[in-house]
């Protein structure tokens, strides 16, 4: 079994990050933000990270557990229709956020979610942050999740569209099959440099360390 070290881990996220923030960048919104938490100084590509962020409104994540932050983030967000994403599916571009957020303003619909191959969901959209408070309740990185959370959604009363499912990154396993689909973007590239791909290659959350 591949096991990376801490510094090597922070290598593959600080990519999966900066590779989302882009994709999250060129979507066209009225508004792009991010929950942030974690030592930004002390982060790997921190001058990346930074320079990327200026085109973002920060806040800071809120809450205790992770379903209690991911609800705050939506509220932090501000009112209206919210697209969220985290920042392990760096496959994830511009045009398929743009569609998740075409089917939540279909009329009819009042929440998406993007199931994760994993069990979990790699996005969610709520047209009011009300919704997003389903969450809470809803245990976390199990194979259960992406079910409960859409569970918790119709209890409250959502009318809930089910979006394309990804694979997500939990696992060095998991950093190779991504990094295959997205071939020339800083994601593949670092998960190359850590030495998970066999072979060459063609050369967007949370900070890491």
């Amino acid at each position: 079994m591949t096991v990376l070290s801490a510094e090597q881990a922070a290598v593959v996220a600080a990519a999966s990050l900066l590779d989302t923030l882009d994709a999250v960048a060129a979507t066209p919104a009225s508004r792009h933000v991010v929950a942030l938490t974690g030592d930004l100084d002390a982060a790997t590509r921190r001058v990346e990270l930074r320079r990327s962020l200026e085109r973002f409104t920060v806040v800071g994540q809120r809450g205790d557990a992770l379903g209690e932050r991911l609800a705050a983030a939506h509220t932090d967000a501000g009112p209206g229709p919210v697209l969220q994403v985290g920042m392990d599916t760096p496959q994830v571009s511009a045009a398929l956020l743009a569609e998740a957020a075409a089917r939540l303003a279909e009329p009819r619909v009042d929440a998406v979610l993007g199931p994760a191959h994993d069990g979990g969901w790699w996005g969610l959209g709520v047209r009011t942050p009300e919704l997003a408070r389903a969450l809470v309740e809803v245990p976390m990185s199990r194979a259960d999740t992406g079910d409960r959370t859409l569970a918790a959604l119709r209890a409250l009363g959502a009318r809930v569209e089910l979006l394309d499912p990804l694979g997500d990154v939990d696992t060095p396993a998991d950093a190779a099959a991504v990094a295959a689909l997205v071939p020339g973007s800083r994601f593949a590239s670092a998960v190359a440099d850590v030495g998970l791909l066999v072979g060459p290659i063609v050369v967007a959350g949370e900070v890491h360390r």
